[in-house]
C-alpha cells in the first residue's frame, strides 16, 4: 500500500514502538498522523518531541488524541479503578462488556467516535493490549468477591450468591491457565517427551465475518470466546515449546470444518436426546401482544409422537448436519472441510519428526521477531551511558520492582550489599557466613538512604536475627490473598525472605558464598589459553572478578541456579 498522502493512525503513539513507527513513516510522506496515548500529558509529549525532530511537517501534521481505548468514550478520560468504584459507571462498564453488540454500543465506544474523527487509512496498534486487559488482575477480584460471598453467610441460599459463584466458576481464562500448568507439571513428572495438540481457530478458519453463529451478534460473543481462548491456549502452548523440561510440544491447528465420520439415515439426535417432532396449528397460533416469551414451560404444545429421522453425515465432535448444511458450509469459499486422516497424517509425521509446515508452534518461532544482533551490539554503549551517570550523579542504580519478580530485586540488592561490604567474589568467597550477616546488617542500620530505598518499593528487610523485619506500608512478598493477616510460621518465613525480602540471615549468607564458589570454579574450570567461542561466562565476562556485578549475578542466578534460562532465540 502506498503511504503518500495516507492519513496514519499510530495507537500508543507514545510508547517506545509507537515513537519509532512513527518516525519511520515520515519518509513515506503520509498526510498525517495520529498520535494517541492512554494519558493528555503523554500524548501532547509524543506530538511535541515529532514536531521538534520534524519542523518541516507542519503544525497540524502531528494530531495529539488521549484516552482509553477499552471503553466508552464518556469514560475515556476516568481512571479504571474510578470507574469500578462507582456503581454507576461500573454498571456502564459492564453493559458494554456483556451486552449485545448494538450500534448504540458501537457508537458509544471510545475507539468508534476516534476513528469517526479521524477516518485513518492505516491503523498501527502498537498498544500491548493483552497487558492492558490481563494486567486487571482477575484473579484478585475473583478472591475478593468470593470473601464477600463467605461473608454474606445470610444470603447463602440467594440467587445472587449461586450465580456469582457460577460466573467465578465459568470465567476462561483461569481454567485454561490452570489446566496448562497442571498438564506441563505432570509431563514433566512423568517424562512425557512429546505433546501434540489438535487446536481450532475457533471459525473453522473463516473470519470476524463467519455467517455461521448461534445468535443474532455477528460473530456472537462466545463464538469469539472460543477463538480467543483457542488463541490463548496456542500461546501458552507457544511458551511450554520454549521451556528446557517440557515435552517437545507442537500444536496442529485446523482452519476447516473437520468431517466425516459417517454418513446415514437414522434418528437426530441433540446432545444425545432424540429431536420430538411437535405441533402447532394456524389455529393454535399466538398472538403477538406486548412482549414475547422465549421459553415457557406452562405452554402446552402438541406432540405428533414422532422424532426427528433423516439423512445425515456426522462430522464427530461438531454434531451431525444434514445435506444442505453440510453442502453449504463446504462449498467454495465457506468453511470447506479438512478430513481427519489428513490431520492425523500430519501429527504422525511431526511425531516422528518431519516438517509438515503445519506445525503452529514452530511458525510462530520462526515468525515472532526474536533478540537481534544490533541489540546486542548496543547492549555495552548502553551500560556505559547508565554507569556514567551513577557516576556522575554519586548513586547505585539497583532496582525499582516494576519488572518482578520480588525476588528480582531482592537478589540485586542482597548482590549490591556484598558489593559495598565487601566488593569482589574473592573476598566474599574468604569471609564467613556469620561476619557477612553481621556486617550487611550493620550497613543497613548506618544507611538510611539506602534502607529507604529498598522498603519503599515493597521490599522488606529480614534482620539476622529472622525475627526483626524493617518494612513500609507495603511489601510485596506475600501477595494479597483475599486475607490481610496471615499466620507466621517457619515454613512460611522462609518462603516469604526466599521469594521477596532481603534476607541478613546467616543461612541467606552462607547460601551467597555457595553460589559465587560455583561461580568461581566455573571459570577456573575453563582450560588456560582457550579463547574460542565455546566458553561465554569467562573471566573477562566477569570482567576477572575485581568488583560483583548484581545484575550479571542474579542473570546466572536465574538462568542456572533457577533453571529459567531462555531456550530459543
Amino acid at each position: 500500500m502506498d503511504i503518500q498522502n495516507k492519513t496514519v493512525l499510530v495507537l500508543g503513539g507514545w510508547g517506545l514502538v509507537g515513537s519509532a513507527v512513527c518516525r519511520q513513516m515520515m519518509p513515506e510522506k503520509p498526510k498525517r498522523i495520529i498520535v494517541t496515548s492512554l494519558l493528555e500529558q503523554e500524548a501532547k509529549e509524543a506530538v511535541d518531541l515529532l514536531r521538534t525532530e520534524y519542523p518541516k511537517a507542519g503544525k497540524n501534521f502531528f494530531v495529539p488524541w488521549w484516552g482509553n481505548i477499552f471503553v466508552r468514550h464518556a469514560l475515556k478520560d476516568t481512571a479504571r479503578d474510578a470507574i469500578l468504584q462507582n456503581r454507576d459507571t461500573r454498571g456502564m462498564l459492564i453493559d458494554d462488556l456483556l451486552d449485545e453488540l448494538t450500534m448504540p454500543v458501537l457508537e458509544r465506544s471510545s475507539i468508534y467516535q476516534l476513528l469517526q474523527q479521524f477516518k485513518p487509512d492505516i491503523v498501527v496498534d502498537c498498544i500491548n493490549s493483552a497487558t492492558a486487559i490481563a494486567y486487571q488482575d482477575l484473579f484478585h477480584v475473583a478472591r475478593e468477591v468470593r470473601k464477600a460471598l463467605r461473608a454474606a453467610k445470610s444470603d447463602k441460599d440467594s440467587e445472587l450468591h449461586d450465580h456469582t459463584e457460577r460466573l467465578l466458576a465459568t470465567l476462561y481464562m483461569p481454567q485454561l491457565i490452570r489446566h496448562v500448568q497442571i498438564l506441563y507439571r505432570t509431563m514433566q513428572l512423568v517424562g512425557t517427551t512429546t505433546y501434540v495438540k489438535i487446536g481450532t481457530s475457533g471459525t473453522g478458519g473463516m473470519g470476524l465475518n463467519i455467517p455461521y453463529t448461534h445468535s443474532e451478534e455477528r460473530p456472537s460473543s462466545v463464538l469469539l470466546s472460543k477463538s480467543a481462548v483457542a488463541g490463548a491456549h496456542t500461546l501458552l502452548l507457544f511458551l511450554m515449546g520454549r521451556t528446557p523440561d517440557a515435552p517437545i510440544t507442537k500444536e496442529i491447528k485446523p482452519t476447516a470444518a473437520i468431517a466425516w465420520k459417517k454418513i446415514g439415515y437414522g434418528e437426530i439426535k441433540k446432545r444425545g436426546k432424540a429431536i420430538e417432532l411437535i405441533d402447532c396449528s394456524p389455529e393454535q397460533g399466538f398472538k403477538l401482544d406486548a412482549t414475547l416469551k422465549l421459553h415457557d414451560e406452562k405452554l402446552m404444545f402438541k406432540s405428533t409422537n414422532q422424532r426427528l429421522q433423516s439423512v445425515y453425515i456426522d462430522t464427530g465432535e461438531n454434531g451431525v448436519f444434514s445435506r444442505g448444511e453440510f453442502e453449504a458450509i463446504s462449498t467454495p469459499g465457506q468453511m470447506e472441510f479438512v478430513t481427519p486422516e489428513e490431520i492425523a497424517e500430519s501429527v504422525l509425521y511431526e511425531i516422528k519428526g518431519g516438517n509438515t509446515g503445519h506445525d503452529i508452534i514452530n511458525a510462530l518461532d520462526n515468525a515472532s521477531l526474536a533478540p537481534t544482533y544490533r541489540a546486542g551490539f548496543m547492549f555495552e554503549s548502553a551500560m556505559r551511558e547508565m554507569k556514567r551517570l551513577e557516576k556522575e550523579h554519586k548513586t547505585h542504580s539497583i532496582a525499582f520492582e516494576f519488572l518482578g519478580p520480588p525476588r528480582l530485586s531482592k537478589l540485586l540488592y542482597e548482590a549490591y550489599l556484598l558489593k559495598l561490604v565487601y566488593g569482589s567474589v574473592d573476598q566474599v568467597a574468604n569471609a564467613s557466613a556469620k561476619s557477612m550477616s553481621a556486617k550487611l546488617e550493620a550497613l543497613i542500620r548506618e544507611n538510611v538512604q539506602l534502607r529507604s530505598q529498598i522498603i519503599s518499593i515493597g521490599i522488606p528487610i529480614l534482620l539476622s536475627d529472622g525475627k526483626t523485619l524493617l518494612r513500609g506500608p507495603e511489601i510485596k512478598i506475600p501477595p494479597y490473598r483475599g486475607e490481610n493477616e496471615l499466620k507466621i510460621t517457619e515454613k512460611f518465613l522462609n518462603a516469604w525472605a526466599h521469594d521477596g525480602w532481603v534476607d541478613l540471615r546467616t543461612k541467606s549468607m552462607q547460601q551467597w558464598k555457595s553460589r559465587l564458589q560455583i561461580i568461581l570454579n566455573e571459570v577456573t574450570a575453563i582450560p588456560k589459553g582457550d579463547t574460542s567461542s565455546r566458553q561465554m561466562r569467562n573471566n573477562a565476562y566477569w570482567d576477572n572478578f575485581r568488583e560483583i556485578d548484581p545484575g550479571k549475578i542474579v542473570g546466572w542466578i536465574f538462568s542456572e541456579e533457577e533453571h529459567g534460562k531462555r531456550m530459543k532465540a
